[in-house]
């Protein structure tokens, strides 16, 4: 088949690889310009530079324009493979190819449609986590299944962690999907939209610690927002401070959400929870924490007296 891929950052650029060793024909490669956003500078690797290197002609477009459908029709692709394209491809070139368009998505669709869905199926405490091969349709990441493949996560997994779980799924997951459509296979599993979610893009406010959530939830944001991902924030007198490794306390403790109250092991204990004052919640044992000019600090010498408050905003 004579195949051109959209994709960009690492999940772009595992799909790029399996599309080279297979035995299809790679004749153009879609891809967005480098970009500041934080999230887009985070597993990086380049589309652009390893379709150079292999000879194919490259087309940075951030959307798509009526001179890159015209280029399309030019190259008369069989298929079109897309993997963390960031906007929406319309009809005119998802419909354009004879096997029209298979989409690469880092969830277990129909969940977590969208974006960033490791970091929300994290913090949402889902068991599993995974890679879903869909044709693309109309709706955003709503297309029949091809194929998924599927790993667990783990009690202290971290979005990192679930990451390189995932992105080694890719390949696979290309590779089954490539053979599937060249047999001529069409037998496609329809989505349960009853089960379908859909997530916006993580930001800066996303980020933000409300000390109202019960401890498991914020210990699963912390990990959810693991470096190299922006950490989850507080701020406490008034300087803002990001949680590197937390954990849920042993003991239960009563009190205020957002209390500094009491060392416990080799952390410190902060009260959580919106019902907190009843005493039954356990708290969220921070361990270490990391101050806007980049030190990090134990949070037993971080926290040197007991008492105080963190807070939502300064």
């Amino acid at each position: 088949m004579r195949v051109v891929m959209f994709g960009y950052q690492t999940w772009g650029h595992r799909t790029l690889r399996a599309l080279l060793d297979s035995e299809h024909e790679v004749a153009l490669v879609v891809t967005h310009p480098k970009s500041d956003h934080a999230y887009e500078r985070i597993w990086a690797d380049s589309v652009a530079d390893l379709a150079t290197d292999n000879g194919i002609e490259v087309v940075l477009a951030n959307r798509p324009d009526d001179a890159l459908v015209a280029k399309l029709r030019e190259v008369q692709p069989d298929l079109i493979v897309a993997n963390n394209w960031r906007t929406w491809l319309p009809p005119e070139i998802f419909r354009l190819p004879t096997h029209g368009t298979l989409n690469v998505h880092d969830s277990l669709l129909p969940a977590y449609a969208g974006f960033s869905p490791l970091i929300w199926a994290l913090i949402n405490g889902e068991r599993e986590v995974g890679v879903t091969a869909h044709m693309m349709d109309d709706e955003l990441d709503a297309g029949p299944i091809v194929l998924q493949k599927a790993v667990e996560v783990g009690p202290r997994d971290t979005a990192t962690d679930l990451f390189h779980k995932t992105v080694d799924l890719i390949e696979p997951v290309v590779s089954e999907a490539l053979a599937f459509i060249a047999a001529g296979r069409t037998d496609w599993v329809p989505q349960d939209r009853s089960k379908a979610s859909f997530f916006h893009k993580r930001s800066l406010e996303d980020s933000r610690i409300d000390w109202t959530w019960p401890a498991e939830d914020i210990d699963r944001l912390v990990r959810a927002q693991s470096d190299p991902y922006p950490n989850a924030f507080t701020f406490y007198q008034g300087e803002r401070i990001r949680i590197v490794q937390a954990s849920v306390s042993t003991g239960r403790y009563g009190g205020t959400p957002g209390r500094v109250f009491i060392p416990e092991d080799k952390g410190v204990v902060i009260v959580a929870g919106a019902d907190a004052r009843y005493g039954r919640n356990h708290g969220l044992r921070i361990e270490r924490v990391r101050t806007d000019d980049g030190t990090e600090y134990a949070a037993t010498e971080f926290f040197r007296t007991m008492g105080g408050y963190l807070t939502s905003h300064p």
